[in-house]
């Protein structure tokens, strides 16, 4: 890796990997990366494009360093609030593809849900290795999915947009991504995701949330995560999943974009959100 991103800047090819634009100098990464920012999330938060405050504080936060095969951008609408606005977790794949690990739109002025982390501040890696049930259960009525610590912004179609002007720009026609939940995965699919792993569990998961399947007699009320108002609910299931309603963490879905390609991939039809 290293041997091709000297050869690349010796003959002035721009990388092609989250390696390569991690060898550049920081103003030339921080460029590159920003290009990820959809324009009309800074237009809503009133963020100057330079991506700093009135005072000169630098609103974004990279980390990436030179050894490093990913990258970690947040963004914050200001200095000293507890969230950022916006933040991306990108990897590359083993044979130098680009990964999106996570991705994160919050809304700076929607409740705040501790999801992320117990009363004593441990962190739960959003419910996926400890999970705060007071806090779920306050955001699950709030109309939250498993995870959003806040609303989200409703921009994904414009941070899709951007993701594909991003990978195109590295000279590559697709991209992966990692739906950390059973939402994420359906909401993945409607904007023309492919499954390169998960296809078969989330068929499985269809089938048990339909007439005779395996997840009805769960859903007793026997928690708030378990009401019978899931069988026909995108988020309900979710949270129901979250619950280990599947007997086994939601996990190993890895889904795929070509640009400019729509998969048309369907697990969950005639379901609401």
């Amino acid at each position: 890796m290293r041997f091709n991103v000297n050869y690349a800047e010796e003959n002035n090819v721009p990388p092609s990997t989250i390696a390569g634009i991690n060898q550049l100098p920081y103003p030339e990464k921080r460029e590159v990366y920003t290009r990820l920012i959809p324009s009309i999330l800074l237009e809503h938060l009133n963020i100057d494009p330079s991506l700093k405050d009135a005072d000169g504080n630098d609103l974004i936060t990279l980390k990436c360093s030179l050894s490093s095969p990913s990258v970690e951008m947040s963004l914050n609408h200001q200095i000293g609030f507890p969230d950022p606005v916006l933040y991306g977790h990108l990897a590359d794949t083993l044979n130098g593809q680009i990964h999106v690990l996570l991705y994160i739109l919050n809304d700076p002025d929607s409740p705040r849900f501790d999801v992320d982390r117990l009363p004593d501040g441990t962190p739960t890696k959003f419910g996926t290795y400890s999970r705060n049930i007071q806090a779920e259960v306050a955001a699950m009525k709030a109309g939250l999915a498993p995870g959003q610590i806040r609303r989200g912004l409703r921009m994904l179609s414009h941070a899709v947009e951007g993701f594909e002007i991003f990978i195109q720009s590295l000279q590559h026609n697709l991209y992966f991504v990692e739906p950390l939940y059973y939402h994420n995965a359906i909401i993945f699919e409607r904007y023309g995701f492919a499954y390169q792993k998960g296809n078969r569990l989330m068929r499985r998961i269809q089938s048990g949330f339909s007439d005779g399947g395996e997840f009805l007699t769960q859903l007793d009320g026997s928690n708030p995560f378990r009401k019978l108002e899931a069988v026909n609910s995108i988020r309900l299931r979710s949270w129901a999943i979250h619950d280990g309603i599947l007997g086994e963490p939601f996990q190993n879905v890895t889904m795929y974009k070509q640009i400019g390609k729509s998969a048309n991939v369907v697990t969950c039809p005639d379901c609401s959100w």
